[in-house]
Parts: C-alpha cells; structure tokens; sequence
C-alpha cells in the first residue's frame, strides 16, 4: 500500500488548508481500510490528529482539534481529505496519513501501532 499526501503549505493563523491522501496498491477495496491523520514536530512523538473508518460512519478526533478540522473520504477514488480551518501555529508540523486494514466494521483505532502503512507526510506551517 503507498499512501501519498499532498496539500501541505504555510499560511498565517486562522487560516486554512485542505490536505489529501490517496491510497494506491490496495489488497482490498479502500472501504476497508481505516484511515487517519497523524503530526509530529521535530523532536516530538508523532501524535493522533483525526481517523475515519471505511464505510466513514465513526470519526474521531483528538481533542485539541476543539471543532477546527473536519475528515472525509471518497471511496470511489480512494481518498480521504482533512479540512482544518481556524489554524494555530501550534499546528505547526509535519502531517501524515496512515492506514489500517480492517476486519471489524464502523472502527478506527487512534493508536498509531494500529495502523499499518504511512505516507511520507506533508508539512504544514503556521505564523503567527
């Protein structure tokens, strides 16, 4: 499975940006897969952001998105979205989509040991 993410960039706070990712060399169809944002600054552990599950029906969050950024995911071109409104530089870091081959329907796990192919990230830059 590569995962490739794209979107990144540098705005100013209370800004705006729409990150995407598309799966490509899938062993099943993209609506088993769970997938998930994660982000990690230089130097820190890389940390759960937002997660969808394939069918999109549970989402979860990391509480300090606080309402901010908003997951979604197309199936029919195997790819999911993360719109994140209302930037802080505290966002500041690198973002990474990741999946996780499902066997239970409606679940995303948020613990990053969960998933199991990464992409090579996207960063994302916030002044302040």
């Amino acid at each position: 499975v590569q995962l490739q993410a794209s979107g990144g960039g540098s705005v100013q706070a209370g800004g705006s940006l729409r990150l995407a990712c598309v799966a490509s060399g899938l062993t099943q169809t993209f609506d088993k897969y769970a997938m998930a944002w994660f982000r990690q600054e230089a130097g820190k552990e890389r940390e759960f952001v937002v997660g969808i599950s394939g069918s999109g029906v549970t989402i979860r969050y990391a509480d300090f998105v606080q309402g901010r950024f908003r997951i979604s995911r197309d199936n029919t071109r195997n790819t999911i979205y993360l719109q994140m409104n209302s930037l802080k530089p505290e966002d500041k870091a690198k973002y990474y989509c990741a999946s996780d081959l499902l066997y239970v329907d409606d679940y995303v796990a948020t613990d990053r040991v969960q998933f199991d192919f990464w992409g090579r990230g996207t960063q994302v830059t916030v002044s302040s």
